[in-house]
C-alpha cells in the first residue's frame, strides 16, 4: 500500500474532494481552452467551428498515463495537457491556448475551484448553524451555571450558551459568503498581465482584447473580473480565503472545546455510537473524539493561513513559482479540513446530549453564594441593616466554604441561614430567591431575538441547502 492523505481517506467528503481532484482541474482547463476559441472566433480570428466541435467533443476524454509522460518530457504540466488535448484534437491543435500564458488555465480553474468549493462551505457551515440553531432553541430556558476563567459565575441558559458558540459561526458565514462574491476572475491577461499577446492577434485592437477578457469570464461564470494583476492573479485572493476558513477553524476550535469541557462535567455530551469504544483499556470510558477531531483538524486549518500569507509576501514582481506546490498542498488542504469539521461538528450538534440533573446539582452547589446579594438586599427591605447583614452573611459563607473545599461536604449555606433566627424575617422568601430562573437575566429573550432576527434570517436564504447531518466515515 502507499501513502493516503487522511483529509481524504478519513474526513472530507467525496463532493469537496472532488473539486480538487485531477478531473475537475483538468476538465475546467479544457472549458477554459473551449472558451478563449470561441470568443477568439467571435471576434474574427481564423478559428472554425469544427475546430471547436471537436474540442468540444474530446472534453472529458484523458489518458492520464499520456499527460504524465508528456509531462516527464517537457517538465510543464500545462504544456502535458495542450499535447495530449491536442493528440486527441488534430483539427483544432493549432489553435488550443492561442495567445494564453500556463496561469489561464491555471489561475482561472484555481478561481474556479475557490469558488465551488467555497460554496459547499457555506452549506456545510449553514447545516452546522441550522442544527444548532435548533439545540439553543430547545435549550433556551434550561438555566446552568456560567464560567468566567473557567470558574463557577452567574448562570446563563444551556440555549445561551450554545448562540455563543453561533454568533461566531454567523461571522463565519458572512465572511465566507463575502470572500465568495468579490472573487473576481483572472481572465485573458497574458504572460506579464499585460494582454500583449492578445493585443497583437487582434491586430493593436484594444476593444477586441477587452471583449474577449469579458466574454471568457462570463462564459466560466464570472460577473467581475481583474483589471489589473501580473502574471497570475495577487496570492492576496488566496491569504483572504484562507483567513476566512481559518476563521471558521478558531469558531469551531472554540466550541468543540467547550463541548469538551462539558463532557467532562458531565452536564452535556456529544453523541456516542452503541458499539463505540471509548478507551481500549478503560472501557468505561464516554471520550469526546469527535470535538477533539475537530480540534484537531481545525488546528491545523487555522495553520494554513499563516502560509498563505507568506506565500502572497514572497512573490516577486509579475510573478514567482515557488507558490506552485505549496499552493497545490494548502488550497486544498484548508477545504477538505473546513469540509471535514463542519460536517464532524453537524454531526455532534444534531445529536447533543443534555443531563439537566447534573446541571441542576452543579447550580445547587453554588447558587447559595450568588444568591447572598438577593438575601441581603431582601433583609434590609425587612428592615435590617446592611453592614450588620453583610458580616453575618459573611461568617456563614466563610464556614460553607470551609464544610466544601476541606471536609468535602455540601453547600450548607441555606441550612446555615435557615437555622439563625437573625435571617428569621425572610425565612419564607428563602426559596423564591434562589430559584434558578431568576438568575438567568435575560438570556432566554437573548436567544429569542438572537434566532429571530439574525439566524433564521440568514438560514432562510440558503433553505434549499439544508439537510439532514450525514454519518461520519470514522
Amino acid at each position: 500500500m502507499t501513502y493516503e492523505h487522511p483529509l481524504a481517506s478519513r474526513y472530507a467528503s467525496q463532493e469537496m474532494q472532488d473539486i480538487f481532484s485531477p478531473r475537475f482541474k483538468f476538465t475546467t482547463w479544457r472549458e477554459l481552452w473551449i472558451a478563449l476559441a470561441e470568443g477568439e472566433q467571435a471576434l474574427g480570428l481564423a478559428i472554425s467551428d469544427e475546430q471547436i466541435k471537436e474540442l468540444k467533443a474530446n472534453k472529458e476524454t484523458f489518458d492520464f498515463d499520456a499527460t504524465k509522460a508528456y509531462e516527464k518530457q517537457f517538465r510543464h504540466d500545462v504544456m502535458a495537457h495542450v499535447h495530449h488535448y491536442g493528440d486527441l484534437c488534430p483539427k483544432a491543435r493549432p489553435i488550443i491556448h492561442l495567445g494564453a500564458t500556463s496561469c489561464y488555465v491555471g489561475d482561472n480553474t484555481d478561481l474556479i475551484q475557490l469558488r465551488t468549493a467555497l460554496d459547499v462551505t457555506i452549506t456545510r457551515l449553514a447545516n452546522l448553524i441550522a442544527a444548532l440553531a435548533d439545540f439553543a432553541e430547545a435549550q433556551q430556558d434550561l438555566p446552568t451555571l456560567g464560567f468566567t476563567h473557567y470558574q463557577p459565575a452567574q448562570l446563563t441558559t444551556v440555549g445561551k450558551r450554545a448562540c455563543l458558540w453561533l454568533a461566531d459561526l454567523m461571522v463565519d458565514l458572512r465572511q465566507l459568503t463575502r470572500a465568495r462574491d468579490e472573487l473576481r476572475f483572472r481572465g485573458v491577461k497574458g504572460t506579464t498581465g499585460t494582454q500583449a499577446s492578445f493585443l497583437a492577434l487582434f491586430d493593436g485592437d484594444h476593444d477586441k482584447v477587452e471583449a474577449l477578457d469579458a466574454s471568457v469570464s462570463e462564459a466560466m461564470g464570472f460577473r467581475d473580473r481583474l483589471i489589473i494583476c501580473g502574471q497570475t492573479y495577487s496570492r492576496k485572493t488566496d491569504f483572504d480565503v484562507l483567513n476566512a476558513l481559518a476563521s471558521l477553524g478558531s469558531s469551531i476550535h472554540k466550541m468543540a472545546t467547550d463541548l469538551r469541557l462539558l463532557a467532562n462535567l458531565k452536564e452535556i455530551e456529544e453523541p456516542f455510537a452503541k458499539d463505540q469504544i471509548g478507551s481500549s483499556a478503560m472501557a468505561y470510558k464516554r471520550n469526546p473524539m469527535r470535538s477533539e477531531r475537530a480540534c484537531s483538524l481545525a488546528r491545523f486549518l487555522m495553520n494554513l493561513a499563516a502560509n498563505a500569507g507568506q506565500t502572497h509576501a514572497t512573490q516577486w514582481m509579475e510573478r514567482s513559482l515557488d507558490d506552485s506546490a505549496n499552493r497545490r498542498l494548502s488550497l486544498s488542504e484548508a477545504f477538505l479540513s473546513a469540509d471535514a469539521i463542519c460536517s464532524i461538528m453537524h454531526n455532534v450538534c444534531s445529536g447533543l446530549v443534555v443531563y439537566p440533573a447534573v446541571i441542576a446539582r452543579r447550580i445547587t452547589s453554588e447558587l447559595p453564594f450568588m444568591a447572598t446579594e438577593n438575601i441581603i438586599m431582601a433583609m434590609v427591605k425587612s428592615g435590617g441593616d446592611r453592614q450588620t447583614v453583610h458580616e453575618a452573611i459573611r461568617v456563614h459563607s466563610l464556614a460553607a466554604a470551609r464544610v466544601v473545599k476541606q471536609e468535602g461536604g455540601d453547600n450548607d449555606l441555606l441550612q446555615r441561614i435557615e437555622a439563625d433566627p437573625y435571617f428569621s424575617p425572610i425565612h419564607a422568601e428563602l426559596d423564591a430567591l434562589l430559584k434558578p430562573d431568576s438568575f438567568v437575566g435575560r438570556a432566554p429573550q437573548q436567544v429569542r431575538a438572537f434566532l429571530t432576527q439574525e439566524v433564521h434570517p440568514a438560514l432562510q436564504h440558503l433553505a434549499d441547502r439544508l439537510s439532514e447531518a450525514k454519518a461520519l466515515n470514522v
